[in-house]
């Protein structure tokens, strides 16, 4: 009996899910690593994950924190080239999951359209066919570089640098990418950990569109809907934007998540479900209901 009504508040959820979605003038789509585990892309959720990912960093016994360190540029370049050339290569040839195209079918037809946060930095919404104009990247992008100097060189892209790596020790093999103006080592436009030398800039600027985006939403009393995907509690940031902007627009937030997924407010939603398991099971109730995906 138990199982029949856990099955019943599932679908419950699901419909509610749906129909917030079909009456919403406006989607804020926001996502953490999560989002990408159906595309096969690691989360490095916990030591053991992220070892898993890299067994070589394993034999070092480092943590995901320390890695991510601005520290490795400078100590052992060609580690720190090895670890993300190793990203940059993956995200690359990876193939965003379906659960992407759903989620702009529905925002098709949407009076204010969509926007996206996420804090990944692997471009995979904008490889899925988002308007990058559309898209803030929190903590920046492997897809493009900066000067490890700070020279004054602004953020370039990162199209033509590919870097082969040593499978065995995760070091990058050949020339790394320098600084155009200053010739010094470059690194992505990621921020992280400890990092006091990221270059904000790009993603300043991709952060004010998105408040522009939901001023005018106020402006026009439109109703927005926030779908949170795969968003941790480790690195909260995407969790509490998504709480935020929920409490400044009174909006309903439907949370994604197969761990991390409870939600404080009556209104608001909880799915514990993977990425595109949740986002094909709204996506078919809304077809069910005669809604489309917009």
């Amino acid at each position: 009996m138990k199982s029949q009504e856990k099955e019943r508040d599932f679908q419950d959820r699901i419909h509610k899910a749906a129909e917030v979605v079909a009456a919403a003038d406006a989607l804020l789509i926001t996502a953490g690593a999560g989002m990408g585990v159906d595309s096969g892309l690691p989360d490095f959720r916990g030591k053991q994950g992220f070892w898993q990912a890299y067994p070589a960093i394993k034999k070092m016994n480092l943590a995901f924190e320390e890695v991510a360190n601005p520290k490795w540029f400078k100590q052992h370049p060609r580690l720190a080239w090895g670890f993300y050339g190793h990203r940059l290569n993956l995200y690359r040839r990876t193939t965003p999951h379906a659960g992407f195209a759903r989620l702009l079918e529905m925002g098709q037809g949407k009076a204010h359209g969509l926007f996206v946060l996420t804090s990944n930095v692997d471009g995979q919404f904008q490889a899925a066919g988002f308007d990058p104009g559309r898209i803030e990247e929190c903590h920046g992008s492997i897809h493009h570089l900066q000067c490890s100097q700070c020279c004054g060189e602004p953020v370039w892209s990162a199209q033509g640098v590919n870097l082969a790596i040593d499978s065995e020790s995760l070091q990058a093999i050949g020339a790394l990418p320098t600084c155009p103006r200053c010739g010094a080592l470059a690194r992505p436009n990621i921020l992280l950990f400890r990092d006091r030398s990221w270059l904000e800039e790009r993603t300043k600027q991709q952060g004010e569109a998105l408040w522009q985006w939901l001023e005018d939403l106020l402006v026009r009393a439109h109703r927005l809907v926030i779908l949170e995907i795969g968003a941790g509690t480790t690195v909260p940031t995407i969790r509490h934007r998504s709480e935020f902007y929920a409490k400044l627009h009174h909006a309903t937030l439907i949370r994604i998540n197969p761990q991390d997924h409870h939600v404080s407010k009556a209104r608001h939603i909880s799915l514990p479900m993977k990425a595109l398991e949740a986002l094909e099971a709204i996506g078919q109730q809304l077809l069910r209901n005669g809604q489309g995906a917009g």
